[in-house]
């Protein structure tokens, strides 16, 4: 029984030693004073960042630059990572571009990295604190970024946006002309990740003349686009404006100051033919004016040339005298309405002056086209001494089929009815067909001296002839057909008729009129 008491006494006391080695031996393992949340039940350990404290380094302003942050898991079971949160200082933007803790849960003793991207926004120092969460007793781990951005130059005030702008402001300096100005600006993405432009636009204000055309929709890592700035003021002096660039990057803004200055100048006085314009037709002239000249006694005669100098086709629309009693007159071959010009090439306008009074002359021809300013003024200037009648001017009564000419060989040409063969004797004063003028002008310089009911006498440039009613005759290298009328001589020739007016101011009747009216006159003042 003794014995039995000390047996359980001994294993009582075997008990109590054992029992406080092992608490010795679970206190050296597990110290109390472990930093929080490296200690949890069941031998699990929270995820710590290998430094706490992370130096970023100097970053240049408008520069990104990459800092890698490391995670080890000091515990004995795998962790997972989940959402990560990044608090930056405000002249700075940051994100996360690689994440290699999220791939799979992170082994005991494993270390696992982040990548983030750090962009200078604006000089000084800078912070951004990192917040991860993770499947760890703590759940949360955090890490310090800091470091400072080097100002360029004189961005040391600017902030820098995610879209880079070249160049970074828009001076169009002094427009004296009313002329259009086009400048292009780049717009690039220099991040590392897409951004979405979704306006771009101007602020300025109103007659500014500013406008901008962008076709800029999203830009990739370093991705660039283009777009023009238009400036046509429409007010005298400065003018200032802002593009503005809307995106979804972490700055959202992009802007870039305009500013330019419209100074006309004073208007000089327009010049008779302007200057080439590219893509233009340029109607031109032989002379600048058309001058007769003084002392002119009959009708005058200039042929003046019209060119189309442009580098396009020119239409010829109108042409027309401003005054209307002049005795001014153009003829119809040569430059007419509707006649297109090509470059280089050239059209006669034949001016002809039967002065209506005596005295100068001021009128204008207007030629109206398509081309560069669209119209060609050329001004018609002379003096005449003494008047021509209008009475004796050539009327062209119907023109349908080309004109009949007489060639050298005596046979008439041109007509489309009754073909006429002359003798030999008449074919001899009568010039080659490629010299002779159009039924038109034929009878230019012509005019009735001599008028009776079936005869009478013309004269003209080689001298006077006799016609008889019914009996053809040759006149300019043209055979006509006589009809003596009341009033003046009707020449015909196929489809041309030409009237051929007399003036009975030369009549006797009329002259011996006059001698009585001054007898009469004379008399009564002797009386």
């Amino acid at each position: 029984m003794i014995i039995h008491t000390r047996n359980v006494i001994y294993l009582m006391f075997l008990s109590l030693v054992l029992l406080i080695g092992s608490s010795d031996i679970s206190r050296a393992q597990y110290p109390g004073f472990d930093a929080p949340g490296t200690k949890v039940s069941g031998g699990v350990a929270g995820l710590v960042p290998v430094e706490s404290n992370i130096n970023g380094g100097a970053i240049p302003s408008g520069a990104t630059a990459q800092v890698v942050v490391l995670f080890r898991n000091e515990g004995s079971q795998p962790v997972e990572t989940g959402m990560i949160n990044l608090y930056p200082s405000s002249n700075i933007s940051a994100h996360v571009s690689l994440n290699q803790c999220e791939a799979e849960p992170l082994a005991s003793g494993a270390e696992c990295a982040l990548a983030v991207s750090v962009k200078g926004l604006q000089s000084g120092p800078w912070r951004l604190e990192m917040l991860m969460r993770h499947t760890g007793r703590t759940r949360l781990v955090t890490a310090t970024i800091s470091g400072s951005i080097d100002a360029n130059g004189d961005s040391a005030d600017r902030l820098t946006s995610d879209i880079e702008t070249i160049p970074d402001e828009v001076d169009f300096g002094d427009l004296s002309s009313s002329q259009t100005i086009v400048e292009p600006v780049i717009l690039r993405n220099i991040t590392s990740e897409p951004i979405k432009i979704s306006d771009i636009y101007v602020k300025a204000s109103d007659g500014s003349g500013y406008m901008v055309e962008a076709e800029c929709d999203e830009l990739q890592a370093g991705q660039a686009c283009i777009a023009t700035i238009r400036w046509a003021p429409t007010q005298k002096g400065p003018s200032t404006g802002v593009l503005v660039v809307k995106h979804n990057g972490p700055t959202a803004l992009a802007s870039v100051p305009l500013e330019g200055e419209y100074t006309p100048d004073k208007s000089d006085e327009a010049e008779v033919f302007p200057d080439a314009v590219p893509g233009r037709g340029l109607l031109i002239a032989s002379q600048e004016e058309v001058d007769f000249g003084g002392g002119i006694t009959s009708a005058s005669t200039i042929t003046v040339s019209l060119v189309n100098t442009g580098d396009n086709a020119l239409e010829i629309k109108d042409i027309k005298i401003a005054g209307s009693d002049n005795g001014l007159s153009l003829k119809s071959d040569g430059c007419s309405n509707g006649l297109i010009l090509q470059p280089i090439e050239a059209c006669p306008l034949t001016v002809t002056w039967s002065p209506t009074r005596v005295g100068s002359l001021l009128d204008d021809i207007q030629v109206r086209h398509d081309g560069a300013r669209g119209v060609l003024v050329l001004p018609v200037r002379g003096s005449a001494e003494k008047t021509v009648s209008q009475d004796q001017k050539a009327i062209v009564l119907e023109r349908k089929n080309p004109t009949r000419v007489i060639g050298s060989d005596g046979v008439v040409s041109g007509s489309s009815e009754k073909d006429v063969e002359r003798p030999k004797s008449a074919s001899r004063s009568v010039t080659s067909a490629s010299n002779v003028a159009n039924a038109s002008s034929a009878l230019d310089g012509f005019k009735i001296t001599s008028f009776s009911s079936n005869r009478a006498i013309v004269n003209g440039p080689s001298g006077s002839r006799l016609i008889h009613h019914n009996q053809p005759i040759v006149l300019g290298g043209i055979e006509w057909n006589i009809v003596i009328e009341k009033n003046g001589i009707e020449f015909a020739s196929g489809d041309d008729r030409i009237l051929l007016l007399f003036d009975r101011s030369l009549s006797s009747v009329n002259r011996n009129g006059s001698q009585s009216s001054q007898n009469a006159t004379s008399s009564e003042t002797g009386q």
